[in-house]
């Protein structure tokens, strides 16, 4: 295992933002090649990820769960039992991720329904949905692997798998799209087929790079040893924390319901200006998570303080830079937009909409930063209680009326998002700063029942 003095921001940080951004790039490859083919196959991808994103968001039931008490146990010494919760999220997610795609499968056309989707971009949609998510169950386990990787200390590990999982991808598309050497053009089929394909692929190094690092022996088939308190230990955590998630996408999706009513032109702006501001909050992301994993070492250790420390200067490190990055995007953003579409109408809102993200941002990385850093630390109730009061009491009712009712569109949509993240980032601010994470590590609880 590696040292915890080891375990620096920046050593775990800088691997993570490059796998989050090449991440990223996977399904921004997929809009910037399909918008080579079409605006609509654009934005019948983009519907059907947002149903993809939820079931992502419920793979980190397991995935959270593991990469805090996997960090927990390794600050505490604890070896043989990391490798243990290491051994049972494994098994979990494969099984809840071989459910979620049936379900994906037999339900997929009551969902993209409700989903109000015009009626043009149903069938690639359609498409979209069944293959990628067909075989959603190889993500849940490529999530699990990269947590227990990342909870050791290992985040090159995972960079470089995505990195090769990209190289896959965007070859794929290319034959697929384009069609080179009389290679037959599938368009949103083959994207499909090309992210399925290079995931699969990237499933199976991760195992080979997991089997190599583990130090103590990985007891997957040891079936005695995979106790049952540790799935409880995976869910207290994990079920919490996904609920958050849930909160978010289920909201969204409920948002993007709203943005259908302005029309096929607002939804595809609205991928657009999604897929550029991931650029901008990936570095949060990177911070928040690289953070996530030192809290973790440092709660398990008992090393309270340094954690506290730890946190506070993430966060203002996170503010500070999405802050600059979202003002760079902004001025650059007609050209950015110019990548994707030459629909000037779009360009403009966008611009409109990269504009307002300069006060989004900081907001978000409180949430992101904070949160991670609670969970880590064995508080993960808080954060869902917030989240669900304040994405579905003020973001949706937000959303709508302004966006829809007085008709601001997008732009009154991104108002209610900047309201939406200031409000729970002061509140978990609050809670950090209360000290009340203090305690309810897993690792101590064991050890005082014990």
């Amino acid at each position: 295992m590696t040292e915890q003095k080891k375990l620096s921001l920046f050593s775990l940080t800088w691997p993570i933002f490059i796998e989050l951004t090449l991440y990223m790039l996977m399904g921004n490859a997929d809009t910037l090649m399909l918008s080579q083919y079409s605006d609509e196959a654009v934005a019948a991808v983009g519907v059907a990820n947002q149903i993809l994103y939820m079931v992502i968001v419920m793979f980190g039931f397991i995935a959270t769960g593991t990469s805090i008490l996997i960090a927990q146990y390794a600050g505490a010494k604890k070896e043989k039992t990391a490798a243990e919760i290491a051994a049972v999220s494994i098994w979990a997610n494969l099984l809840f991720g071989i459910v979620l795609s049936a379900l994906l499968l037999a339900f997929s056309k009551p969902i993209l329904q409700m989903m109000n989707l015009p009626h043009e971009l149903f069938p690639e949609a359609h498409s979209y949905l069944i293959i990628v998510g067909g075989f959603s169950f190889i993500q849940a386990l490529i999530m699990t692997i990269g947590a227990i990787l990342k909870s050791y200390g290992f985040t090159r590990d995972t960079m470089h798998v995505t990195i090769g999982m990209n190289v896959l991808n965007v070859i794929g598309n290319y034959l697929f799209i384009f069609g080179p050497l009389g290679i037959p053009v599938l368009g949103v089929e083959g994207v499909a087929l090309s992210t399925t394909v290079s995931r699969a692929i990237g499933l199976i190094v991760s195992f080979m790079i997991l089997w190599k690092r583990m130090s103590t022996p990985l007891p997957l088939f040891r079936f005695a040893s995979l106790s049952m308190g540790h799935i409880k230990n995976l869910l207290k955590i994990g079920i919490p924390s996904a609920g958050e998630h849930i909160a978010y996408n289920t909201s969204q999706m409920v948002i993007t319901y709203f943005i259908t009513i302005l029309g096929t032109e607002a939804l595809t702006t609205k991928v657009y200006a999604q897929n550029i501001m991931m650029f901008i909050f990936l570095f949060s992301v990177a911070i928040s998570q690289g953070t996530q994993i030192i809290i973790g070492h440092f709660v398990g250790a008992q090393k309270y303080e340094e954690a506290y420390r730890r946190c506070l200067k993430s966060l203002r490190l996170a503010i500070v830079i999405s802050m600059i990055i979202a003002s760079i995007f902004s001025f650059f953003s007609d050209s950015l937009f110019a990548i994707f579409t030459n629909n000037e109408r779009i360009i403009e809102v966008g611009g409109t909409l990269i504009l307002l993200t300069i006060i989004l941002e900081p907001g978000r990385s409180f949430n992101l930063v904070i949160i991670n850093s609670l969970r880590a630390a064995g508080d993960v109730k808080f954060p869902v209680y917030i989240g669900i009061a304040s994405m579905w009491g003020v973001s949706v009712p937000i959303a709508y009326i302004l966006g829809i009712h007085f008709g601001l569109g997008l732009a009154g949509i991104w108002i209610a998002f900047i309201a939406d993240e200031w409000l729970r980032g002061l509140l978990v601010l609050w809670r950090w700063r209360s000290n009340v994470w203090r305690g309810k590590s897993f690792v101590n609880k064991e050890a005082a029942v014990m």
